[in-house]
């Protein structure tokens, strides 16, 4: 890569890691910390670094690959803590958020030492330089970090976190930036659980996605939706691969697909960079690395940026044992992008529109186009409603083929479970087989065994009984040597009687 060169990022190939060269003083090493991109610059602010926070302000020139320190001018401002005291426009701080809108940046929420019970919000503005905290109104949301913030119009959404107490939270807040006024959320259906270091992003300028994120005890890869317009909760199911729990990531969103990079469990970081197509509820795995990577990662940032009219991914920071300081990039491969898909009533709304388009596919000349007197009413021309309703039936058409397409996986991946379950009812047969005899083995073992102890039960009693036989044997052994003496002795007097006789005779 030609460091010299401000086009160095022709010269990538296409969705791969890369680290750049970068010149400079590089900032500290972190995590937890803030970024984006904002005018082909990284801005980087806070962070944690061997539990402390840090309160520097660093931004990254993409085309140039240079470090720079910015000195934040600290505005005075009103805007009081609990305590009574004033805020510190510019804290060290660590697990916010930093958001883009229009030419500044909102910092919001994350810990710092002298904090407010409350979510403070400030802006900064990179041209020059200045930091102010922002006097909020409503119903202020609990001070928390880990929790995930979004920009939707002119609004924020922030999603969940752990407040100061470690308790988790899964409640929704909506910051409307015109007025600086907090409004809590009431939602419907079964929310995620609370969670903290969790992501979120805007689909089709409708729907909020999460995923990820962990509780005290409990890392999750789960993905749940809620839908902006009715403010209903759902699980929706995805397809493809399969993703490890995990927190500490980072996601970003480029044209309809959400890249997600880093996080882990606490064990090991999360090796997989995966994407996942937003429209067609589809993950999958885009790229991986080893272990200790500094891309497998908890508490690292990812931003998108527009260089020379292509989209490119960049990270910063991140611990995983070790605390980094790189900057990662990758080129993003142009991808297909289908029209938003429906997620609410998903099957109610297919019905609905199948029904609507075979009506009126099949009968197009039954279509009423009488106008109604009405003073409030519209008139709509024949023509520019019979172009809406045939980029409608296009669109149903398009819909139908990715359902077409979906149903065709979906029974491509049946055949192939089908074949694994036949293979393994065979495993099955043949095991049943096997332990068929074994159990018949065991039962002339059990057999055998019952024998051997019947003949062990035999000769433990006759090992009982040797005292009594030994006692008898040397009973029968006295009695013999008494016997024997016995007849010795009488031998001996035959003899005494014997010789006496002689000597009788011959006397």
């Amino acid at each position: 890569m030609g460091t010299n060169s401000q086009s160095w990022y022709k010269e990538l190939n296409y969705d791969e890691w890369v680290a750049l060269p970068v010149s400079g003083q590089r900032p500290a090493a972190r995590y937890k910390h803030a970024a984006t991109v904002l005018d082909e610059n990284l801005y980087v602010t806070g962070g944690s670094r061997n539990g402390r926070y840090l309160s520097d302000f660093q931004v990254f020139d993409l085309k140039n690959l240079t470090w720079s320190t910015i000195k934040v001018n600290m505005e005075a401002n009103d805007v009081e803590s609990k305590g009574g005291s004033r805020l510190e426009v510019f804290p060290a701080i660590s697990g916010h958020s930093m958001i883009k809108w229009g030419k500044r940046l909102l910092l919001l929420a994350g810990l710092s030492k002298n904090m407010s019970d409350r979510v403070t919000v400030r802006f900064i503005d990179p041209e020059s330089h200045n930091c102010i905290v922002v006097e909020t109104f409503g119903n202020v949301p609990v001070a928390r970090s880990g929790q995930s913030v979004t920009l939707f119009g002119s609004k924020l959404i922030m999603f969940g976190g752990e407040d100061w107490n470690r308790r988790l939270l899964n409640d929704v807040h909506v910051l409307d930036l015109e007025t600086m006024t907090w409004s809590a959320i009431e939602t419907t259906q079964t929310p995620p659980a609370p969670r903290f270091d969790h992501i979120a992003a805007l689909h089709a300028e409708r729907y909020l996605f999460i995923f990820g994120g962990c509780s005290h005890s409990v890392f999750f890869n789960d993905i749940h939706v809620l839908d902006l317009e009715t403010m209903e909760w759902s699980q929706p199911q995805m397809q493809g691969d399969l993703v490890n729990a995990r927190a500490g990531h980072a996601g970003v969103v480029v044209d309809g697909n959400w890249f997600v990079v880093g996080g882990g469990d606490n064990k090991s970081g999360a090796l997989e960079t995966v994407v996942i197509n937003m429209s067609k509820l589809v993950v999958s795995v885009l790229t991986s690395v080893k272990g200790r990577d500094p891309l497998a990662s908890e508490g690292i940032s990812i931003s998108s940026a527009s260089l020379g009219g292509e989209s490119f991914l960049v990270t910063f920071g991140g611990y995983n044992g070790k605390y980094y300081n790189e900057v990662f990039v990758m080129r993003v491969k142009p991808r297909d992008s289908l029209h938003p898909k429906i997620l609410q009533s998903p099957a109610a709304a297919a019905a609905a529109a199948s029904v609507t388009a075979a009506f009126a596919i099949a009968n197009p000349e039954t279509v009423d186009f009488a106008d109604k007197e009405d003073s409030n009413s519209k008139v709509i021309p024949v023509d520019t409603y019979q172009q809406n309703l045939s980029a409608e039936i296009d669109s149903i058409r398009e819909e139908k083929k990715a359902l077409e397409l979906s149903l065709s996986e979906f029974t491509a991946e049946t055949s192939a479970l089908r074949t694994k379950l036949e293979e393994a009812n065979g495993n099955y047969a043949e095991l049943s087989k096997e332990l068929h005899s074994v159990q018949g083995q065991l039962a002339a073992e059990r057999s055998r065994c019952t024998k051997l102890e019947a003949q062990i039960g035999e000769l433990r009693k006759m090992l009982e009984s040797m005292p009594s036989l030994e006692q008898e044997v040397q009973a029968l052994r006295t009695e013999k040597s008494a016997f024997e003496r016995d007849i010795e002795i009488s031998t001996q007097v035959q003899r005494q009687r014997s010789g006496g006789i002689w000597k009788w005779a011959t006397g």
